[in-house]
């Protein structure tokens, strides 16, 4: 892959997910906290993915509700991290004219492709998936 593929996929799934909980939010409020997703999965199995839940917790976590935020899914702190820190990163790389995004995302996937590093990332996410079948997502 390279910088401004990287870049354009990060950009349209950042703005993708700004609009998502701007439109979650509304509903959300509107129902008062019954907010229903659009999981696929879900929907086809009646069984909830490993990032259910992902939406209420990056919901949450804007309300400042750290504890409920981890409730829902742990993985929706990491999202709103990227969703945070990516455009900065990018604009920073566009303005300076350079590709520290590019070069960390690189060196990330070659430490995540360690068989030691992936095994327990793989099994976090199972365990992450058996608790939100457990709660009942």
């Amino acid at each position: 892959m390279n910088r401004n593929k990287l870049y354009l996929i990060l950009i349209t799934a950042c703005i993708g997910g700004y609009l998502w909980l701007v439109v979650a939010n509304h509903f959300d409020t509107a129902a008062e906290g019954n907010l229903t997703g659009v999981c696929l999965i879900k929907d086809i199995t009646h069984i909830p993915c490993p990032s259910c839940g992902t939406t209420r917790s990056i919901l949450s976590l804007s309300k400042g509700d750290l504890s409920e935020s981890l409730c829902w899914n742990p993985f929706g702190l990491i999202v709103a991290l990227i969703m945070l820190i990516a455009p900065a990163w990018m604009l920073y790389d566009i303005v300076k004219q350079k590709d520290s995004l590019f070069l960390f995302y690189n060196q990330a996937e070659i430490f995540l492709r360690r068989t030691w590093i992936a095994i327990p990332a793989i099994l976090l996410v199972l365990t992450n998936w058996i608790w939100n079948i457990y709660k009942g997502l």
